[in-house]
């Protein structure tokens, strides 16, 4: 039974990488959205710096993925690039990336990180992009945690980190590390950003830290665990 079980999970895996699969379940996820009444706060001050050109890196956490991609589709004018992890979630993720405007530097903090996080680097530094996407608690967890990726990319690159979080009224939530969040047809959510922090004042590893644990305290009070 259990080979039969183990069969029938890579076969579905092999099935979720094609591409026109993906690009059926996109479709169906961006119709989905359409169902929900979104709202965003605080947003007007970080798109203001990036429209004057400065840079913004967006942090959030994995759980809030499904609500957020559509609607960062409005950003992909300044050229927007996300970290996204070499795993099989990262498989199906990047091409919903691609299919919003966005570009895409693959890795994360277990595979492929440096080569990634050093991508996302050049591109905001030189100018390639004025806005980067980081999900800090990936790609498997611990739910929460804020990796030091995040604080690197802003730290190297100048960019203000600019955390962002989904509030849902009503929600399903799957039965996965990140404990995933799926709002209910025509419920309310909430995008909402935090605001902007600056990384200029971290000069050794204690002020790194310092800045890392910050972070993790303004975001983990809007997870669901």
């Amino acid at each position: 039974m259990k080979k039969i079980i183990r069969s029938l999970k890579y076969k579905l895996n092999k099935l979720l990488k094609l591409n026109w699969v993906i690009y059926f379940i996109f479709i169906i996820v961006k119709s989905y959205i359409l169902l929900l009444h979104v709202k965003i706060e605080n947003e007007k001050k970080w798109l203001k710096h990036v429209k004057n050109g400065g840079l913004v890196l967006l942090c959030g956490f994995h759980q809030h993925f499904f609500s957020i991609f559509r609607y960062f589709k409005k950003y992909k004018k300044f050229k927007p690039i996300a970290m996204v992890s070499k795993s099989n979630d990262g498989d199906r993720v990047a091409p919903f990336a691609h299919y919003t405007g966005w570009q895409v530097a693959r890795g994360s903090s277990s595979f492929g990180g440096k080569q990634a996080m050093e991508e996302i680097i050049n591109a905001l530094s030189k100018g390639k992009s004025f806005i980067g996407l980081n999900l800090v608690d990936g790609p498997r967890g611990p739910i929460g945690k804020v990796k030091p990726g995040a604080i690197r990319i802003a730290q190297k690159s100048g960019a203000f980190i600019v955390p962002f979080f989904v509030i849902a009224e009503s929600s399903w939530h799957l039965n996965s590390w990140d404990n995933f969040m799926i709002p209910k047809p025509f419920s309310k959510v909430i995008i909402k950003f935090g605001n902007m922090i600056k990384t200029d004042s971290i000069n050794n590893s204690k002020d790194f830290e310092e800045k890392r644990k910050s972070l993790e305290k303004i975001m983990s009070p809007y997870l669901v665990i």
